[in-house]
């Protein structure tokens, strides 16, 4: 489909990444859209649209009304938690496409530290958790290291292989002043001494952090961009993605379940709206919730053959010298865990040119959102 115009991302605000942020993520969320107001030079009346993730605490109504607002025009949430993240984007430029809003704000507040914790055994809203607990799979790591391990076994690699992966974030996020590992990079030999959590598939330090925080990021319409102060970001392409038994669970009974189906529904989306191909991307900020899914995920988006990803990570692709620096700001396991919207701020500071781990001459970036369930993405591009 052909837009009606085109939407950018103008202003990004977010937190300090904590263990304990001592505020509600009503008050966390409320500092970064101001901080991203700030950022985009406008003013909270300028406000008319808010997206957000159904899991978030903070719900459209309860931030239009600490934020004063009287005229909200469009308000949306979308599923699916992490996999949503960048089909808040999506939701955001249809609607400024639409002309059902001009000024979006895109948010996630999240004490996952001091307060929900999704790496802790309590139980989710899914009709599959009574099943797959009493077979031990308590926790994400234990569901979603099932189907590592399969992809394990069908390419002869083991754990050591994803410690590139931790080891690149934890590298980036040493030189970002805003990562919570800021200054504690790791080695290999760290990686595979620290504690198993899913034996043999997943370490402590093949886990993201969970941590306080919050982000916004204020999506509008050319009009706006034009007057903005910095250098916009074009929402180029959004998509999401979904197959036929999509739960972590329920995912065991596919053909092949070693793959990420619903990553590649993503991708093939992405790549025909934009024209645009994988060699054309500059940097890529991947959801790594667990790093083997980094893997998994630059081969759903055809950065390497099935199979390769292991190898194309310790290659040092993945690196800023690399062909597809991934995560520059230390991602999720280095940086800060707000379900992936901290991602998407890195990817502006890319297209400005001011990020900490800044990659040369960015025109276009790719974002994920969580894969292994129903999933969504996005390019940005330089405006």
């Amino acid at each position: 489909m052909r837009r009606s115009r085109d939407a950018f991302i103008v202003g990004i605000g977010s937190t300090a990444f904590s263990t304990n942020s001592n505020r509600s993520e009503l008050q966390l969320t409320l500092e970064a859209t101001r901080a991203a107001l700030v950022d985009a030079n406008l003013v909270a009346d300028a406000i008319d649209g808010l997206v957000t993730y159904q899991s978030d605490s903070t719900e459209p109504v309860r931030l239009a009304y600490a934020l004063g607002l009287d005229r909200v025009r469009f308000f949306a949430q979308t599923s699916y938690g992490g996999g949503g993240a960048c089909a808040t984007f999506q939701q955001a430029a249809l609607a400024v496409q639409s002309g059902a809003a001009d000024v979006v704000v895109v948010y996630r507040g999240l004490n996952g530290r001091s307060k929900t914790r999704y790496g802790q055994p309590t139980e989710t809203p899914t009709a599959y958790f009574p099943y797959s607990a009493s077979q031990g799979l308590v926790i994400p790591a234990h569901r979603f290291a099932l189907a590592v391990h399969r992809y394990m076994h069908e390419h002869g690699i083991d754990n050591e292989d994803f410690a590139p992966v931790s080891v690149t974030a934890r590298s980036y996020a040493a030189t970002n002043p805003l990562a919570f590992f800021y200054e504690r990079p790791i080695t290999i030999e760290d990686h595979q001494s620290s504690d198993w959590v899913v034996e043999p598939v997943l370490r402590v330090l093949d886990c993201c952090l969970e941590t306080d925080g919050a982000v916004a990021c204020i999506v509008t319409g050319g009009e706006i961009a034009r007057r903005s102060a910095k250098r916009p970001a074009r929402i180029t392409a959004s998509a999401i993605g979904m197959v036929g038994e999509p739960e972590v669970v329920s995912d065991f009974y596919r053909p092949t379940i070693g793959r990420l189906p619903e990553s590649a529904i993503v991708a093939e989306s992405l790549w025909k709206q934009s024209g645009l191909r994988p060699t054309d991307i500059d940097a890529a900020i991947l959801y790594d919730h667990f790093s083997p899914y980094v893997i998994l995920q630059l081969e759903a988006f055809s950065f390497c053959k099935p199979g390769e990803g292991a190898r194309f990570v310790a290659d040092g692709q993945i690196s800023l010298k690399g062909s597809l620096p991934v995560n520059p700001n230390g991602g999720q396991l280095g940086e800060g865990y707000v379900h992936g919207l901290n991602g998407v701020c890195e990817a502006i500071r890319q297209i400005r040119g001011d990020a900490a781990n800044q990659v040369s001459d960015v025109e276009h970036v790719l974002v994920t959102g969580g894969p292994g369930l129903p999933t969504s993405g996005v390019i940005l591009s330089a405006a």
